[in-house]
């Protein structure tokens, strides 16, 4: 497989879930100017219905990933790139607020491209050579989080965001034509099962599942439990402040990755647990420091911090990821671990709507940083997680 499956085609898959994710990554934003056109003047059906293709999509990824490994990685991945379309062009001709309800629906159920994805490059290669595969498709969704919003709003003159749904609906059928060019993975014999060779020794992971699930969803709600009130947090701290450096100020710790993620994975390749460690002790600290920031230079230093934080703790999670496929099925796992982040994002939605409520937009900033802290005491527990080294032998 090795020969069939490189860099080439690593950087293919992840161009591929790039593309598609733009409408899914840069519209949401702007459902504040979508829903008044569809009956809903207030739009105050955004914030639930922001949240309904992550909630739909967390629920479908593990049955999507069991099927995967069952009919096929590549079938399965050029099926969420056609559902993403379907789903788009749906809610793009949606000519009121509950046809674009279930668009947003069926854009969650046939959608789990980065699921997909990652199953697909676990199928095909693993250890070291699956980490930074992984690595490149988190860059892939940080970089789509940063410009699609922007190429959204540069086409807001000339096409409305709600027609630009039915419009970038183009964007994963390209990625579907460019897909079906890849080798199908070989299949990944069932954990446990005898393999042919009688010297043929295969490691076992050395992280618990459990583990690996537990600090995706403590990371991804203390990360994501700062985005929602970023922007009015920056505005109330820093009067007069322009939109384009609100924009910059949230975008900063993605491009922080975008940057520094492939030397950050030669640094924890060996060490992803003082990785996660040292990644949740910088989310901590940064979003602590943003609930005293106070000037565009403090916002700007407790956003690199964040950044840094970012970095560490997401590569890591992808050197953890790779280990942990090991000997399992690729696709049910990787289905298993997006309901898990996904379900990590809903919970810090809920959670910062519900603290922005109460106490105002610090609230949400205070506990991110308390999951962090105790998401950083488990990573520097080792002896928890530490499991001697075996080996199966196959016969």
């Amino acid at each position: 497989m090795g020969a069939e499956f490189g860099r080439r085609q690593v950087h293919a898959v992840a161009a591929c879930y790039f593309v598609a994710s733009f409408a899914a990554l840069g519209l949401p934003p702007y459902l504040t100017e979508i829903l008044p056109g569809l009956g809903d003047a207030t739009a105050r059906w955004a914030g639930l219905l922001y949240v309904v293709p992550t909630v739909f999509g967390a629920l479908g990824a593990p049955l999507w990933g069991r099927a995967a490994d069952r009919f096929g990685r590549k079938r399965l991945l050029l099926r969420a790139q056609l559902g993403l379309a379907v789903s788009f062009l749906l809610a793009g001709w949606a000519d009121s607020l509950g046809a674009f309800a279930a668009a947003l629906v069926l854009q969650g159920i046939l959608g789990g491209t980065f699921a997909a994805s990652n199953g697909y490059l676990a199928a095909a290669l693993t250890g070291s050579g699956l980490s930074r595969a992984l690595t490149v498709m988190q860059g892939a969704a940080r970089a789509a989080l940063v410009f699609a919003p922007i190429a959204v709003g540069s086409l807001t003159p000339w096409i409305s965001p709600h027609r630009q749904y039915a419009l970038l609906a183009v964007l994963p059928l390209a990625a579907a034509a460019m897909l079906a060019a890849l080798p199908e993975p070989a299949p990944t014999p069932p954990r446990g099962s005898v393999a042919h060779a009688p010297d043929t020794a295969v490691p076992l992971p050395l992280t618990p599942l459990k583990a690996l699930y537990a600090f995706e969803f403590a990371f991804v709600f203390s990360t994501v439990i700062s985005f929602p009130y970023l922007i009015s947090l920056i505005e109330d701290r820093i009067p007069g402040v322009s939109p384009v450096v609100s924009g910059a100020l949230f975008a900063l710790p993605h491009l922080c990755y975008l940057l520094f993620a492939m030397r950050v994975h030669r640094v924890v390749e060996r060490r992803p647990m003082p990785g996660i460690a040292a990644g949740f002790a910088l989310v901590a600290l940064g979003l602590a420091g943003h609930g005293a920031a106070d000037s565009l230079a403090a916002f700007t230093g407790v956003r690199l911090l964040l950044g840094a934080g970012l970095t560490l703790g997401l590569v890591s999670l992808s050197v953890l990821a790779a280990d942990c496929a090991r000997g399992r099925s690729p696709g049910g796992m990787f289905g298993s671990l997006e309901l898990v982040s996904k379900g990590g994002a809903v919970a810090a939605g809920l959670a910062a709507a519900a603290g922005n409520a109460l106490f105002g937009p610090p609230a949400p900033l205070l506990t991110g940083t308390a999951i962090a802290l105790f998401a950083l005491a488990a990573a520097a527990l080792p002896a928890l997680f530490r499991r001697s080294p075996r080996i199966r032998w196959s016969r």
